[in-house]
């Protein structure tokens, strides 16, 4: 007759196993959002409709570290101190001059955005009716939302973006302050590309 076997009792090493266990596992956790990816939730309607406002995405943290970013790609970054008043650092650019802005304010601010790469360093960039012209060509940029007329639709006279720095927009051309106001943004300060977005489920997928 095959006896039954005891439940063993809890021991201080079964809680220190677990403990340990617990311990590592946040441990990964933090250290995959520190480093490789991180959430990332939308605060405004300026990349609308591409990201609406409370969607969840996810950014690479790794990859603009040996990677420059692209034209097209939609980053998390630091804007400059400037993004914190609308000010560019140069007074005859940015917000109510013809040219966007081209000198950015030399401290970064500790908000974090979300917009999307529209040049790199040694392109020429001026906009027309809200949409980019760079380096002398008017792009297709179908995921825009018509600007409106707003303020900073057209900036006709033609800026050269820095060496090592990107310039950046929203989406929502008529409602995103950004590079054309407070300029572009060094790439020490660009924390990741977004690549996909998780929440909510009906928007669930890859940019």
């Amino acid at each position: 007759m095959r006896t039954k076997k005891k439940h063993e009792p809890w021991t201080g090493a079964w809680f220190l196993e677990l403990a340990l266990i617990i311990a590592v596992a946040l441990g990964l956790a933090l250290g995959i959002q520190a480093f490789l990816v991180k959430p990332y939730r939308i605060p405004s309607e300026s990349m609308e409709p591409t990201l609406n406002v409370g969607q969840r995405v996810l950014v690479n943290r790794i990859g603009n570290r040996f990677n420059d970013p692209e034209v097209g790609e939609v980053v998390v970054f630091h804007p400059p101190r400037g993004a914190d008043t609308n000010r560019c650092a140069n007074p005859d650019a940015g917000s109510g001059t013809p040219m966007p802005c081209d000198e950015a304010t030399p401290n970064r601010s500790e908000q974090n955005f979300i917009k999307r790469v529209v040049a790199g360093p040694g392109d020429t960039i001026a906009v027309r009716d809200g949409h980019v012209v760079l380096n002398g060509e008017l792009q297709d940029e179908p995921y825009t939302r018509p600007c409106g007329g707003a303020t900073d639709c057209d900036m006709p006279e033609e800026i050269t973006i820095p060496a090592d720095h990107w310039f950046m927009m929203g989406d929502n051309r008529g409602a995103s302050a950004d590079s054309r106001i407070w300029g572009p943004v060094p790439k020490e300060w660009i924390i990741g590309g977004a690549f996909a977005t998780y929440w909510p489920p009906n928007r669930v997928g890859l940019l």
